[in-house]
Order: structure tokens, then sequence, then C-alpha cells
């Protein structure tokens, strides 16, 4: 049942699209099946007012899994000897965006490890051949921490969007998280970076991460609602065999479809995904991220021999589309709980 005071917080978070730390700490604590329901239908009727029953499908192209990084709880980390290494050339980065275009898809995200292979230099005349072939669509990077000049060039280039995971507010956390060769501080300045080069920008975190509390979960939300970011990816945390975190706790799909829903309330125009990570810790995983507030899906169109290396947790959820009659399934998904995807770039809208 839920508590007199947490209904109100829900209220006053649907009305005033803010909270403070401590009360978004008592939300967190004080979720009940039915709060949990109410903030979903406070957060649903957001999504449709700002975008009525569009989900906007974001095609997903795996370019590396070759990483400089050793984060602790990611399998393609640099220390995995067991991860099989993959890398695409531009043709097939190309073909595999000309194949979703085909399908309808308008935006294409390209996402890797930090590769150093992937220079300004090899970037970007893939995403200026793109943007030739395909001028109406949109090019999502997702590529980790790079240098103020390198997001300067791949912008001019036409990136429109940049997916960094802030992945912990608190410092303390986030060293937890990543070794010493990673700092906070610079994942924050890259976030500014991009904001001041113009790109639509997402950031996000892990729900479930080990050792994160209640009140890292709202300080995270803080830094959403001041930051206000133009997408936001939350996905369950899932182990990885090969990693320090193989034995850990994975996060769960309630919370995550929970803190969705506060998201969503928080700052109603951001482009929410329920990610892969959310379909493959729940069966409809999709679906519930849907109803709690996303409007966002991120099939996969990377080539079928290289998805599972991509690897970042264990038993990632098979989600290619690679004909029309996969791409039907997922409309007959969709429009089973009222919505409908659409072939849209989807971008944010500022209200």
């Amino acid at each position: 049942m839920t508590s007199p005071a947490a209904g109100e917080l829900a209220e006053k978070l649907s009305q005033q699209h803010s909270l403070t730390e401590s009360e978004y700490k008592q939300l967190i604590d004080s979720r009940t099946p039915e709060l949990a329901a109410r903030l979903a239908e406070l957060a649903s009727d957001e999504r449709r007012r700002v975008y009525g029953n569009a989900v906007y499908t974001r095609g997903l192209i795996e370019i590396s899994n070759v990483c400089k990084n050793d984060c602790y709880y990611c399998g393609i980390r640099k220390s995995n000897a067991a991860c099989d290494r993959f890398r695409l050339t531009q043709k097939q980065i190309v073909d595999a965006a000309g194949a979703g275009y085909g399908l309808g898809f308008r935006t294409f995200v390209m996402q890797g490890g930090e590769d150093g292979h992937f220079t300004d230099d090899v970037l970007c005349p893939i995403i200026e051949e793109l943007k030739d072939r395909h001028p109406d669509c949109a090019v999502t990077l997702s590529l980790g921490e790079r240098s103020f000049e390198s997001y300067e060039r791949l912008r001019r280039a036409g990136a429109d969007r940049y997916l960094l995971r802030h992945e912990a507010a608190d410092e303390e956390l986030y060293g937890r998280l990543h070794p010493g060769s990673m700092s906070h501080a610079n994942r924050m300045r890259c976030l500014e970076d991009l904001r001041g080069l113009g790109y639509q920008v997402g950031c996000g975190f892990m729900v479930g991460a080990p050792f994160q509390t209640s009140a890292h979960v709202a300080e995270d939300l803080k830094f959403i609602e001041e930051f206000r970011p133009d997408m936001c990816g939350i996905g369950p945390f899932l182990p990885q065999k090969d990693t320090p975190f193989a034995g850990m706790t994975a996060g769960t799909a309630e919370l995550t479809c929970f803190l969705l829903s506060v998201i969503r309330l928080i700052h109603p125009p951001v482009l929410l995904p329920a990610t892969t990570a959310l379909e493959t810790a729940a069966e409809n995983g999709w679906e519930r991220g849907i109803l709690a507030g996303a409007n966002v899906i991120m099939p996969n169109l990377s080539p079928p021999e290289t998805r599972a290396k991509y690897a970042l947790y264990d038993n990632k959820a098979v989600t290619g589309i690679d004909s029309l009659n996969k791409k039907k399934e997922l409309q007959e998904r969709m429009r089973a709980i009222g919505c409908e995807l659409v072939d849209s770039r989807g971008d944010v809208l500022k209200i």
C-alpha cells in the first residue's frame, strides 16, 4: 500500500517536475506496486501529451568491441581475454544503415568501445557518407570520451546526437565502478562539451549497479533534472561472466521501470529508450518500458555474425531487425499496448 507521503510526492513530481534529492530518495525507498502503477499512469499521460502514441526506432550498429578502458562491469573491457574482438569496416556500417533505411529506420546509432582505430579521420568519412546517402536521417554516436576537438570534428561531419552515460553522479561511486585511469570530472566535461557543440545529448546510468544505493540514484535523478538531457538511457545492471563483477546481483526490471516513470515526469520531452538490457532482464521488457513512460526502442542492425560478440553483459536479448516481417512483428507488439512505431528521425521536442 502506498503511503500518503509517497503519493503526495508522486503528484508533486507530476505537477512541478522537480523534487529535492531527499524527496527522490524517499520516493524510491517508499515504492510499492501501487506507487509504481500510479507513476506509470502519470508518466504515460506525459508521454502522450508530448509525443502522442509514437514509439521511435533507432537502428543500432555496433561498430567495434575493442576498448582501451577497463570498466569493471563491462564485458568488452580491455582486460577480458575471452572477448572475441571485431571491428566493422566503413562498407559494413554503411550497408547496415542502408538495409535499415529500407526497413524504415531514420536514425542510426553507431555504438562501440573506445577503439583507437576509430580516429576522427576514420569516423568523419563514415558519417559524411551516411548523411550523403540518407540526408533525411539522424546519425547518433555512442563512442565514449573524446576531446573537445574530436567532438567538434564529428559534429561538423554531420553527427546529430551523442549518447554518453554519466554512469554515476556521485564521484565516489563512479570510482568504484571504473579504474583509476578514468575520471568522473572528465566524463562530466565531455557532457558539457557535447552540449556546447549543439549535439542532442544523452546521459544515463545502470540501475542496481554494484555498491549503488537509493541515495546514489536520487543524486542521479537530481543530476538529470538539472542537466535536462535530450535523451536518457537507463537499464538494469546485468553481470558479465568475465568481469570483476561476474557474481554480483543483477538490477531489476521493476526498479528500472519505476525510474523510467520518474525520469519522464522530471523532464517530459526527454527521448527515453526502453533498452536492450531491459528486454534482456524481463519478458516483454520493451513493452514494460514503454508502458512506464519510455518512447524509444533500439533494434539491432549490426551484421548477424557480430551481434553476440558485443557482449557487454551475459545472455543479451536478440533484438535484430533483418526483414519486413520482423519489423511487422515489432509493430504488432507496440500496437498491442496502444502505441505505434513511426518511421521518423524522432527529434526531441522543445516544449
